[in-house]
């Protein structure tokens, strides 16, 4: 339990008193509350906490005395009461007290950033996966074209539900959908040109949305964040799509609650993703893959999935110091 107000309670619950832990989970002891409200102090161990997983409750099964405390709400008159009774000085209260207003702001601030709606969003007309198309017969070279860039770029058609349209504007595209926990259909795409011209990317994307999210299973120790859609696929992390992130995509990312790995891109631009690293206190990976790799999908394509996954494991750093010398590296390849 990392959060002050709960950490301040268990402790002081544990500390100068024999507690023992019942099969409920209740921590239970002497209750602190029967001789202020009128009774005998309790030597029958009848007080109780019950830890949650966002707070605590305390319960007196003597006096009938309850108390607690949830992240995002504020601090109870029972709660100062308890925390009173178990020592705390009114300058301590009162600072909790702050620091569960400020909870609950940042706790309001955070649900609505990470519970944002996404409209849905219609594909290119006469859209679909590649795979669909194949089954369907399709041998048209425009596709075939398609296909073999996406292999040509080191990745794999299980990789991701890769799409194309025969429709004129996107015939020399391979279409990227972008999906959403908890929505059925397509909250955008995006149409990359695999052939020579401009622009080079179509899309309908909007704002706060984070590419491959909804794929980040939650058993994982880890999430990989770079710029770009390919980058994402590569090794089945998320995108910026940029090389910025949002007060939505950093609130999102962190409600993850696993180590972040940055791998922003070897040029300028890049150094953004590496601030905002600094800023959170998230890891960067900047391996060494060559001169002629400047991002995780030429990675990819070089080493494969496996190895790339590897070296950026082995080359994540965090902290002021070492993202400098990152800094200083990406201005160094940009020189060269």
């Amino acid at each position: 339990m990392t959060n002050l107000i709960s950490e301040t309670v268990i402790s002081l619950w544990k500390t100068g008193r024999r507690v023992k832990e019942t099969p409920a989970g209740w921590i239970s002891g002497n209750a602190v509350c029967c001789h202020h409200r009128g009774q005998r102090v309790d030597k029958r161990g009848r007080g109780g906490l019950l830890v949650t997983e966002k707070g605590w409750n305390y319960s007196c099964f003597n006096c009938n005395f309850k108390a607690g405390y949830t992240e995002g709400k504020l601090l109870s008159k029972n709660t100062r009461d308890l925390l009173s009774w178990l020592g705390v000085s009114d300058e301590e209260i009162q600072k909790l007290s702050l620091i569960a207003i400020k909870n609950r702001d940042d706790y309001t601030k955070t649900s609505i950033l990470i519970n944002f709606d996404l409209e849905l969003r219609e594909l290119p007309e006469n859209c679909k996966t590649i795979e669909q198309w194949i089954l369907d017969g399709c041998n048209d070279p425009n596709l075939i074209n398609v296909l073999e860039y996406i292999l040509d770029r080191g990745m794999k058609l299980e990789w991701y539900p890769w799409m194309w349209s025969n429709t004129l504007a996107f015939k020399d595209r391979v279409i990227i959908p972008f999906y959403q926990d908890g929505i059925t259909g397509t909250v955008g795409w995006i149409a990359r040109k695999i052939t020579d011209g401009s622009p080079k990317y179509l899309k309908s994307a909007q704002p706060g949305y984070l590419f491959n999210l909804d794929r980040q299973s939650y058993d994982r120790e880890y999430v990989i964040v770079a710029e770009g859609h390919f980058d994402a696929i590569g090794v089945d992390g998320v995108a910026a799509m940029g090389n910025h992130l949002n007060e939505t995509q950093i609130a999102r990312i962190t409600a993850l609650n696993r180590e972040v790995i940055i791998v922003p891109d070897r040029d300028q631009a890049g150094i953004n993703l590496v601030n905002i690293a600094d800023e959170q206190n998230w890891s960067v990976s900047l391996p060494e893959w060559g001169s002629n790799v400047k991002d995780i999908a030429d990675a990819v394509k070089k080493y494969g999935r496996i190895y790339t996954l590897y070296t950026i494991l082995k080359y994540r750093v965090h902290g002021n110091i070492r993202l400098n010398l990152i800094r200083k590296q990406i201005e160094n390849e940009r020189k060269e």
